[in-house]
């Protein structure tokens, strides 16, 4: 699809297509939250589910970044990241459920590399609205840069017990709830940028 094309597709299906990235981020960060809840309150038993649940959970959202890159290639560089966090996202899914086991043993670094990856796709995120000059890019901004050293805690202190990484999960979850729900108010600003037409037009 050509850049003229992109002009002219109505805005509201840019607006619908963003809307439905950041509801998909929202339930991300509410069963990352959820997850943490249950590790608080049942961390023996629900570490090693955990880990194979992480596993399919990597793999499915990763196809479905893979499918929605080519779905909407060439439409604007907002998705030029989608196929290689796809293909990470895949991979990383692959080897948690095919080590089992033995990823239990290394939940927490598995746990904090996840938490980094969504505070860099937030952070991608910020500045792309920076770019459209949509304010709310500081916040969001703050609010990824708060994910990345909630992640990096969890992934190199060695001293993190399951039920600190659950707490952690949860602040994580609230953190990227908080920052999805903002973007979803100024998606309609995000799109009129991006193509540089009014939803009315």
């Amino acid at each position: 699809m050509s850049k003229v094309e992109v002009i002219k597709r109505p805005v509201e299906n840019i607006s619908n297509h963003f809307k439905q990235a950041a509801w998909m981020a929202i339930l991300e960060s509410l069963a990352t939250a959820i997850v943490g809840v249950f590790l608080i309150a049942w961390p023996d038993t629900v570490i090693k589910v955990v880990a194979y649940v992480v596993g399919v959970f990597f793999a499915i959202k990763g196809a479905y970044q893979i499918i929605n890159y080519f779905i909407v290639k060439g439409q604007n560089d907002y998705f030029n990241n989608g196929l290689l966090m796809g293909v990470i996202s895949v991979l990383v899914g692959i080897a948690v459920l095919v080590m089992g086991e033995e990823i239990a043993s290394v939940f927490r670094i598995v746990v904090g590399i996840w938490m980094i990856y969504e505070s860099l796709v937030r952070m991608n995120t910020a500045i792309k609205l920076h770019a459209a000059k949509i304010n709310i890019w500081k916040y969001v901004l703050l609010l990824a840069l708060s994910m990345l050293i909630i992640g990096i805690f969890v992934t190199f202190y060695e001293g993190a017990v399951v039920v600190l990484i659950g707490w952690m999960m949860v602040l994580n979850g609230i953190i990227g709830i908080v920052g999805d729900v903002m973007f979803i108010q100024y998606v309609n600003d995000f799109a009129e940028k991006l193509t540089g037409k009014k939803a009315h037009e």
